[in-house]
């Protein structure tokens, strides 16, 4: 569902811009509102969930389409975790859908999907676990790894259950915004995916803002 923002993108009192295969890792806390910006039209922002002061609480997809009853998120979505609490609400998104079902690439499915001398190739997963090596502070290991939200990415359903990675319907300065119902932990991988058409074959920069 189409949602405009009535924030003021001056008054953020944090942006950041984070190039196509960086990560970021950031506390929100409860009241807070987050706007991820696909600055350059269809690139893939996988997010990870975390509650700030008890991280083995984290974003479930399971618990989260359970409760809207749709496999897509937009404005109006609950995101909730393992424990079935809401941790943010979608209240803006200029996009129109995001998907919370393909998963997040990584070098296992790099090699499966398009081949194995794609191996090699960096991935959200290793962002992941870049961001995990190099802020302790957060607390995370690569056990904390779990369901991630794909923002901006199209990943229809077929009508035999499957699911499909297609062109992306997002476009150059589209955003969502959410707003934490409880503290949260951030964990963006702006995804560096070369083989996947949900990008263009063109992973670019997202635009993180806080209010």
């Amino acid at each position: 569902m189409i949602t405009e923002s009535l924030l003021n993108p001056a008054e953020a009192r944090l942006q950041q811009k984070i190039d196509a295969g960086d990560y970021w890792l950031h506390r929100i806390e409860a009241g807070q509102t987050l706007r991820i910006t696909d600055l350059e039209g269809n690139q893939a922002a996988d997010t990870l969930f975390f509650n700030a002061d008890d991280i083995a609480e984290r974003y479930s997809m399971s618990d989260t389409l359970c409760g809207q009853n749709n496999v897509f998120l937009t404005a109006g979505s609950v995101l909730r975790s393992n424990l079935d609490r809401p941790m943010l609400t979608i209240t803006a998104d200029t996009c129109g859908r995001h998907d919370t079902l393909g998963g997040a690439c990584s070098c296992e499915s790099n090699t499966v999907r398009y081949d194995l001398e794609k191996r090699h190739m960096h991935s959200c997963r290793d962002s992941w676990m870049l961001a995990v090596a190099e802020k302790p502070e957060f607390g995370l290991t690569r056990r904390d790894i779990t369901h991630n939200i794909n923002f901006f990415m199209n990943v229809p359903v077929t009508h035999d259950g499957g699911l499909t990675f297609a062109d992306g319907i997002s476009a150059p300065g589209k955003y969502v915004e959410m707003v934490a119902q409880i503290n949260v932990l951030v964990l963006i991988s702006n995804c560096p995916q070369l083989n996947n058409p949900c990008n263009g074959y063109n992973p670019t920069p997202i635009l993180v803002s806080v209010w």
